[in-house]
């Protein structure tokens, strides 16, 4: 073959790579985009990537890597500070929100958009969970669970547990040496919320759940390839090990009730989801109470734990705040009547300067990264259609982290929040709106009990590297020493 053949063959090789390139690029367009007709001309700017990947190779490899940010700020770059981008997200044509004002119409307008999790997420959390149960239905079983989640008198009865476990816990990791301190916060948040909605129950059934929780959460932002050796495999497996077990407790709980068997123990929450009924006399199925708890208990330890591991870093790492905070922990001590001993709910509120650590921590770290919704009808925000069908994410990480909201807004600052009250949808760690997250107030309880006794008697040499997936955490589970050391000053 001449020369001249070979690169007659070259270019016919190029050529065809470029027009294979240019088909694949444009399968989700005429999938999605080609059938809504006129509609698709006032879409947000943006694209919907390659067949099936869409745009999540992208995501994936933003947040693997230290510059999670560079995945929006790549669509800025594009096409300009619009706040609203096209994407194809999680096996579905997107709408990503990145605007305090778009969030919150997003978060609060039940009546234009409805949750949208992806399906692979649903099978991981449960179709049945709080996360995509009708409005009404959600409506009912937030009414009911309410009072005894985020309750003045439910908060007040949780102290001394928490207290309890708290100051057993610190005092034995002084004795370990070197420890995993986010591993030992998860596993201390998870006992508390195992009390809360399930009373006391075996340390076996206990290490049990908290480990097949472990691996769901590493499945539930992955990509969903239910193929041995990927995260969603492993978190599918992880599911239904939980749901075993949850049924285990359900059949064991519905024979004491069928057999009329007196019980002293509190009415927990597992007691009060198999008791309740609507207006018909209908009660929940098994399906349905596993799903809610499923779903409860992983809210209730994976936010706090982290939330407080982070908070205990930052302190550490800013020790004119960390001194400021333990002021604070010493005066309420010092104004307590001799004859109390132990923390009240009055004192955690007068934390008015640990409350603004807490919240910066929240901001910094944005534990949720985005929430998903679906439009229910055709919507126009900021001009542009989101077509009825279409997902939509509420992006919480690049409004927490806003310059313009925000000055310096990767330097963590508590006093940022003297006499500063956030404005609608510029402060989202537990969402808006009818589904804001109806464990708030019992987070941050936790969340503060356990710094009370840390800023007071201890310290840690955290020194931690971060990764952001599925949540931001450090990448060796923060490895530390916890040191008691009272008489000391910071």
């Amino acid at each position: 073959m001449g020369l001249g053949s070979i690169w007659v063959v070259l270019v016919v090789i190029f050529c065809g790579l470029g027009v294979g390139q240019w088909i694949l690029k444009r399968v989700n367009w005429w999938l999605y985009e080609a059938k809504l007709g006129a509609k698709k001309d006032s879409l947000p700017p943006g694209d919907l990537g390659w067949p099936f990947i869409g745009n999540m190779w992208s995501f994936l490899t933003a947040f693997k890597s230290s510059d999670p940010d560079s995945f929006i700020r790549s669509f800025v770059n594009r096409y300009g500070h619009t706040g609203i981008y096209k994407a194809f997200m999680f096996g579905n044509p997107s709408v990503l929100v990145t605007t305090p004002e778009g969030c919150r119409r997003l978060l609060t307008d039940d009546n234009a958009f409805k949750p949208g999790w992806p399906l692979a997420t649903l099978k991981l959390i449960g179709e049945k969970s709080f996360i995509d149960i009708p409005y009404e239905e959600h409506k009912r079983l937030r009414r009911l669970t309410s009072a005894s989640v985020n309750g003045h008198e439910a908060l007040s009865t949780y102290i001394p547990y928490i207290e309890q476990n708290v100051i057993a816990e610190l005092e034995k990791w002084t004795t370990m040496g070197q420890i995993e301190f986010l591993t030992k916060m998860r596993k201390l948040t998870f006992r508390i919320i195992i009390y809360i909605f399930l009373s006391k129950t075996s340390e076996r059934v206990m290490e049990a759940l908290e480990k097949e929780y472990t691996t769901l959460n590493y499945g539930i932002r992955a990509m969903a390839i239910n193929l041995p050796g990927f995260a969603y495999y492993e978190a599918l497996k992880a599911r239904k090990k939980l749901v075993a077990i949850f049924q285990s407790i359900v059949d064991g709980r519905r024979n004491l009730k069928k057999d009329d068997v007196t019980n002293t123990k509190k009415k927990d929450m597992m007691d009060s989801l198999l008791d309740v009924e609507d207006e018909n006399g209908r009660k929940l199925t098994d399906e349905e109470v596993i799903d809610i708890m499923l779903m409860y208990l992983n809210a209730g330890h994976e936010s706090s734990g982290h939330i407080t591991t982070w908070a205990t870093i930052f302190l550490q790492d800013h020790p004119e705040y960390f001194q400021k905070a333990k002021e604070e922990q010493e005066q309420i001590i010092k104004r307590r009547p001799l004859t109390q001993k132990r923390l009240s709910l009055k004192e955690v509120r007068e934390m008015k300067y640990l409350s603004k650590v807490i919240d910066e921590t929240l901001r910094m770290v944005t534990f949720s990264l985005t929430v998903f919704r679906e439009a229910k009808t055709d919507f126009c925000m900021n001009g542009y259609t989101i077509p009825k069908g279409w997902k939509v994410l509420a992006w919480f990480r690049t409004i927490h982290l806003d310059p313009e909201v925000y000055p310096n807004p990767k330097e963590f600052n508590p006093s940022r929040w003297d006499d500063y009250t956030p404005k609608a949808g510029t402060f989202l760690p537990f969402g808006a709106g009818s589904r804001l997250c109806p464990g708030n107030n019992l987070a941050k309880l936790e969340i503060s009990i356990f710094l009370h006794y840390f800023l007071l008697d201890y310290r840690q040499n955290p020194e931690c590297s971060w990764r952001f997936l599925p949540h931001t955490r450090p990448i060796d589970n923060c490895l530390a020493r916890i040191k008691k050391v009272s008489s000391e000053s910071v």
